[in-house]
């Protein structure tokens, strides 16, 4: 049998076992729990940023082609700022040499590059030299200093590379190759050697200054912000809770079976997750966060709902009874709705957030189970004592009720003109991301980036790699043109920090080859010239630093790295697509490949508002399904949709004022906030329509009955859910702050349109079909009349 409002057949079965067995109930919730929550052991933490990417993600799949094909290029970045702002000191130089030969030291290093170990060319009798541009530090004279700083700087290679332009900052550049079979051990074992590397050599220079940046460390510092905000965010809003219940409730014991329910809930989902094969990222880390405002929320119902029959005078065992008589239904819509939004994110592309909504979907079912099971058995063996309240004294939403029906003809209006007002600078936001920004000032990955932006080059990195579509290839004269021309027109971009080229490293052997004339620096006029000037420059290098990073083995390819200055999605894109238009109106014959994990996510971000919106509409048409169903009218189910959409535009409205950027984190805010304002509606309408239909109660009377049942709870759980989001807020990672952030903001509006736009609405609608019926009444009975009218006495 369907559960009905007071709780039906399933319903009377239930409170009767809790009502007689509370003990066995205890005990038997707590064995489930603690055996779905064993499967925690499973889960292991990703830090990668492939995470975020589908397999078949297309520019991943470049992305991870260009790696097969060119080495692999995930690096370690130490940015070295030298005492007195010079790079060119003996002093330093020989510092520099040290950390170069040490960061071999780095596990599953590949390649250093530094300017100590850059291979520089020059000719002796028309031989080919090549050697390190610095050598023997402790010999080196104040002109061997000044050649090597002249070479330096005119070397595009080097410049704004591993040296900035002006000579101040300098770059340790370490490319390693991390086998991925233990990715939670691999990434920390690299960043604990890097870190004690840097801390050796700040101990032995001091005056010296080391910022760790590259691809190794973002993920890195992906992997660090969740595990900060595991140790620091949930702890604090447990903190949060237990105060909030506290104080608002008044009751020691229902605040610690809320904070075990809460503890349970989140237990059994992390298990389940690990049964079910999950992995943690970034994103589901924030997972205990958002269960544990959800089942607090449950919880805090049952809870008012009984304080409400205590006050009335009821003893406990009947307030426990009748709190779940009444809330049972609504609970359980509750939990079924959130589970709806949460798991329209699987309509994401993105895989941590599919993986969030997930888990937040199963935390709210075991959030519904243990509230309706083990938490009123809690209370009915917990010592709990509410005093009595006099009769015919008004509580302060008794009060407040009063006030919206009293004024419910100007709230309406002024109401609708403030969402109106809201929702028209959703215009504002712009659909875009900046990956560098995903952290804030604290995270020292952050401020290294930012130093590296502001005295070296970006760390938007873009790799193109150009086909020419036959082995050596790369070698052509007309190939090569083409490669120069691209990275000429490259370098007059205002965006572009650096590109690097094989074209310069010909142009260089070229002049090496013609005594170092400077005329000569140009690409060489026959492609058997070409051929015997790599061949000769390859065989000269050393270990680790040879050109398989720039051309692939059958040289039929070559590879431009390019480097921005720390780009937004959008402009991104813009590049990505300038370049392809490049090479369409100017090399077309050669065939074109583009990654980079900056491009990656910048696609992704454009990508993930359209499959968010689909999910957002077919979770709104289930939930409306639903609602329809359960409120036994399809027009309170139609209804209930304009308070379920409306906080979400009027909260992306204000988002357009306050920020305006719109990148992949918010574009999940707006499924996931409408499975949980959605609880307010539910709950409110459920005891209006309770008030309406059994107790016929007139619009404004079931307004007040409604108030007075379930207004304390809906604001306290509103208090709770925006403190639990807002605690989220504090991350130092973005992508969960924002979200959090701008759901805490969701749900606030929720509270106020619920309170102060739903209730004369509900009213304005209700009264004008008692007009309308009213009239039809009258017409039918005037319609009797005619039909069969009254003769005239004599």
């Amino acid at each position: 049998m369907a559960l009905c409002h007071r709780g039906g057949y399933v319903g009377d079965k239930l409170f009767g076992v809790i009502s007689k067995h509370p003990i066995w109930v205890i005990l038997v919730s707590l064995v489930i729990a603690f055996t779905t929550a064993f499967g925690a052991q499973n889960l292991v933490f990703r830090s990668d940023f492939q995470t975020f990417f589908d397999k078949d993600n297309p520019q991943l799949l470049a992305y991870e082609l260009m790696q097969k094909v060119y080495n692999k290029s995930d690096n370690i970045s130490f940015v070295v700022v030298p005492k007195g702002n010079n790079v060119f000191s003996a002093e330093h130089l020989g510092a520099l040499e040290q950390l170069t030969k040490e960061s071999w030291q780095v596990p599953y290093s590949t390649r250093v590059e530094s300017i100590t170990n850059f291979q520089h060319t020059f000719s002796i009798d028309d031989n080919l030299i090549v050697e390190n541009l610095v050598e023997n530090t402790g010999n080196l004279t104040k002109a061997d200093l000044g050649q090597i700083r002249s070479l330096a700087l005119q070397e595009p290679n080097l410049v704004n590379k591993l040296v900035s332009a002006s000579g101040h900052v300098s770059v340790v550049n370490v490319t390693v190759k991390l086998p991925g079979a233990e990715p939670t051990e691999e990434m920390p074992e690299v960043a604990s050697s890097v870190r004690a590397i840097k801390a050796k050599f700040l101990k032995e220079n001091p005056g010296s200054q080391i910022y760790l940046s590259g691809t190794v460390m973002l993920d890195v510092a992906f992997n660090e912000a969740a595990t900060d905000d595991g140790e620091t965010l949930i702890p604090l809003m447990f903190l949060v809770v237990i105060i909030t219940i506290g104080l608002m409730l008044r009751t020691i014991s229902g605040t610690f079976a809320t904070v075990l329910v809460v503890f349970l809930s989140i237990a059994s989902t992390m298990g389940l997750a690990g049964w079910l094969g999950f992995y943690l990222s970034g994103p589901s880390s924030s997972a205990p966060t958002m269960i544990l405002t959800l089942a607090v929320a449950d919880c805090v119902h049952i809870l008012t709902s009984m304080f409400y029959e205590m006050r009335q005078g009821a003893d406990k065992r009947s307030a426990i009874t009748r709190s779940l008589q009444i809330n049972l239904r609504p609970i359980f819509l509750t939990s079924i709705t959130t589970a709806v939004g949460f798991l329209s994110m699987n309509y994401s592309d993105i895989p941590p957030y599919r993986d969030l909504g997930n888990m937040v979907a199963m935390g709210a079912m075991f959030a519904f189970i243990f509230s309706v099971t083990i938490f009123p058995a809690l209370l009915m063996v917990l010592p709990i004592k509410v005093k009595a309240q006099p009769e015919g004294k008004k509580d302060y939403m008794s009060m407040f009720a009063g006030f919206v029906i009293a004024k419910r003809k100007l709230l309406l209006p002024l109401v609708s003109v403030a969402i109106l007002g809201s929702t028209a600078f959703i215009t504002n936001n712009e659909l875009n991301d900046d990956f560098v920004k995903y952290f804030d000032d604290s995270v020292p990955f952050k401020t290294a980036t930012d130093f590296m932006q502001d005295n070296l080059s970006g760390l938007t990195i873009v790799e193109v790699s150009v086909n020419s579509g036959s082995a050596n290839g790369i070698n052509s004269p007309a190939y090569l043109t083409a490669v120069d021309d691209f990275s000429q027109w490259m370098r007059q971009q205002p965006k572009t920090d650096h590109v690097n080229t094989l074209t310069d490293t010909l142009k260089r052997l070229n002049k090496n080859m013609h005594g170092d004339d400077p005329t000569w620096n140009r690409l060489p006029d026959s492609q058997e010239m070409a051929a015997q000037y790599l061949l000769l420059y390859e065989m000269s290098l050393p270990y680790g630093l040879d050109l398989n990073n720039q051309i692939n083995v059958d040289k039929s390819s070559a590879k431009i790295t390019v480097t921005f200055t720390n780009l937004t999605s959008n402009e991104l894109i813009g590049f990505e697509n300038a370049i392809n238009l490049w090479f369409r109106q100017n090399a077309p014959e050669y065939t074109l490949d583009i990654a980079g994990p900056s491009l990656i996510f910048a696609h992704m971000s454009q990508e993930s508002i359209s499959s968010m919106i689909t999910g957002t509409v077919v979770a709104l048409f289930v939930i409306s399904l639903i609602l329809s169903i359960a409120l036994k009218s399809w027009s309170y189910g139609v209804i209930s949709l304009i308070p379920n959409l409306l906080p979400a535009a009027v909260a992306f409205g204000l988002w357009g004022l306050i920020d305006g950027q719109v990148g992949m984190s918010l574009s999940v805010v707006l499924g996931m906030t409408l499975g949980i304002v959605v609880d307010d509606t539910v709950h409110f309408l459920s005891k209006y329509l309770l008030a309406r239909r059994e107790n016929g109660a007139d619009p404004a009377t079931a307004v007040r009955y409604a108030f007075a049942n379930v207004g304390r709870a809906l604001w306290i759980t509103t208090f709770v859910l925006v403190a639990g989001f807002s605690v989220l807020a504090m991350s130092t990672f973005k992508f969960n702050a924002y979200m959090g952030m701008l759901t805490a903001i969701t749900i606030l509006i929720a509270l106020i349109i619920d309170f102060l736009f739903l209730p004369p609405l509900l009213i304005a609608i209700d009264n004008a079909r008692e007009k309308v019926s009213s009239r039809n009444e009258a017409g039918d009975q005037s319609t009797i009349n005619d039909a069969n009218p009254i003769l005239p006495t004599r």
